[in-house]
């Protein structure tokens, strides 16, 4: 009887370890611990600027989010996609000086910091037209 007992409540601690991890894998998945606004700077094809990205999460809605772009172009977008994979970001937003493209953001977060790459597609058939780096920290 003792050793049922045991084998019980072995069972019942792996449960619950194994609910707990599962919960931490989506609350990772839904970008909810990088909300905020991360600033920075962006790079390529000979230009630089600087870069904020705001990540912000209404009551019962997902996370979303929008950037502020300076340097040559400069503007503000808000994200049309957005979606996290643990650490790591995939955004996308209108390119507002061309009706014609989209920008898609990638980046990995790693503590107070986050960097990827951007890169203007096209919207008739998403070929790349530009691409470069982007850098921020958290405020």
């Amino acid at each position: 009887m003792r050793k049922h007992w045991c084998v019980f409540v072995c069972l019942l601690f792996l449960g619950g370890v194994c609910v707990e991890a599962q919960r931490g894998a989506e609350g990772s998945a839904t970008g909810e611990e990088f909300i905020g606004v991360w600033s920075g700077n962006w790079e390529g094809s000979g230009s630089s600027g600087g870069f904020e990205l705001t990540l912000e999460k209404n009551k019962d809605g997902p996370v979303t989010g929008r950037v502020s772009v300076t340097g040559e172009p400069t503007y503000k977008a808000d994200f049309k996609a957005l979606s996290f994979e643990g650490k790591k970001m995939t955004a996308k937003y209108d390119f507002p000086p061309s009706e014609l493209a989209d920008v898609v953001l990638v980046a990995t977060f790693d503590g107070n910091r986050a960097k990827g790459t951007w890169s203007l597609r096209t919207k008739a058939d998403g070929t790349e037209v530009v691409a470069g780096t982007w850098t921020v920290s958290k405020k």
